[in-house]
């Protein structure tokens, strides 16, 4: 068995800290048992988050949550325990039974991403290795649309400069793990205090989400609300904001996406709203990224411009008011349509990675 440094960290603890505490909490298979008594139409969620004690405190919390059970999950070997789980391809995660009349599934996933480091695919925090890396499992098409509708809205909103890796996989069978890691941080709160302060998990958390305001939900689809204009300040370069915020206008022929040829979309910088296909981009000539048509005509607004002493069609996104643009009336068939779009405007997200980052109803567009 592989020598974790989770285990290194416990072992420092032991020397003074005494067994097991008895609390006389239910075990794994009373809770289960008790579900099925009280006949609760309850659903589950099931989220590797690397080491499953510190995945099990911020769901029971919750209000509508029946229980948190660690466990293991994802691997090719019946029965795993903690001595061979690594051995057979599993990872630690917590099963996470739930009534949804009282928690929605878009509120777990709120609190799950809050608790990791979604860019890490080589473990979390000290503990490293496919054991303890970041997923979200899901159940069905709704667990997933969520899902994926809620990691759009996380990498769209800048809390993250590196890419987030975690994947969005359909769930496996989960086995529960020893009684002994059930609620381990109200059996051993010295221990486990002590692993979590120790981990880096709480400084990575405090780093990047004190005072973040965000529904991470994925409820409502993939727009994000618009954070504050000194937020945007921060995440933007200067160009973007004064693009999108200022209306103002790039250069042509000297920015990112007007002679782009790849496959893909373009979403709104802020927002992550899908805008525009690179099925529907053209060269117009102009020097910026143009299109016969919106992707999603819904997320896209028009207001009359009457600036620089002419009457123009501005074109704003819906979610986040981004200014986009402007649509004339000199495009090729059928719409007959050009929208000059800024690229400062936009982000590009390639037709090979719209599922992972949370775009996968569009994959379609390039098979």
């Amino acid at each position: 068995m592989r020598y974790r440094k989770r285990t290194v960290l416990v072992i420092v603890l032991a020397l003074f800290a005494g067994g097991f505490a008895d609390t006389g909490l239910l075990s794994h298979a009373q809770q289960m048992s008790a579900t099925k008594e009280n006949n609760q139409a309850v659903e589950h969620a099931l989220f590797a988050g690397g080491c499953f004690w510190c995945m099990e405190k911020p769901f029971e919390h919750l209000d509508g949550v029946v229980s948190v059970i660690s466990g293991y999950a994802g691997g090719t070997t019946e029965n795993p325990t903690y001595q061979n789980y690594g051995a057979g391809g599993h990872t630690e995660v917590v099963d996470i039974t739930y009534d949804p009349t009282r928690v929605s599934y878009g509120k777990l996933l709120d609190v799950y991403w809050r608790q990791i480091n979604p860019t890490d695919p080589g473990g979390q925090f000290v503990d490293r290795g496919h054991e303890y890396v970041s997923i979200i499992f899901v159940y069905n098409s709704e667990q997933r649309r969520l899902a994926e509708a809620s990691k759009a809205k996380l990498e769209s909103s800048g809390i993250f400069k590196k890419p987030v890796v975690t994947p969005i996989l359909d769930a496996p069978k989960f086995w529960p793990a020893e009684e002994y890691h059930q609620d381990y941080y109200k059996n051993n709160p010295i221990r486990y205090n002590f692993y979590r302060s120790r981990s880096g998990r709480d400084d990575f958390i405090n780093s990047n989400w004190k005072g973040v305001k965000i529904d991470l939900s994925g409820e409502g689809g993939t727009a994000m609300m618009k954070p504050t204009q000194e937020e945007l300040k921060k995440r933007l370069t200067l160009l973007q904001y004064h693009v999108t915020q200022e209306e103002g206008t790039e250069p042509p022929f000297k920015n990112e996406f007007w002679d782009n040829k790849k496959t893909g979309i373009y979403v709104d910088i802020v927002s992550g709203e899908p805008l525009f296909s690179s099925t529907d981009k053209y060269d117009s000539g102009t020097g910026w990224p143009s299109f016969s048509r919106p992707l999603v005509p819904e997320n896209i607004i028009e207001r009359e411009d009457r600036s620089l002493f002419s009457t123009r069609t501005e074109v704003r996104s819906k979610g986040a008011d981004s200014h986009l643009g402007h649509v004339f009336p000199d495009g090729p068939a059928p719409t007959g349509l050009r929208y000059c779009i800024n690229s400062a405007a936009l982000r590009f997200v390639s037709a090979d990675t719209l599922a992972d980052a949370g775009y996968g109803e569009f994959a379609k567009l390039f098979k």
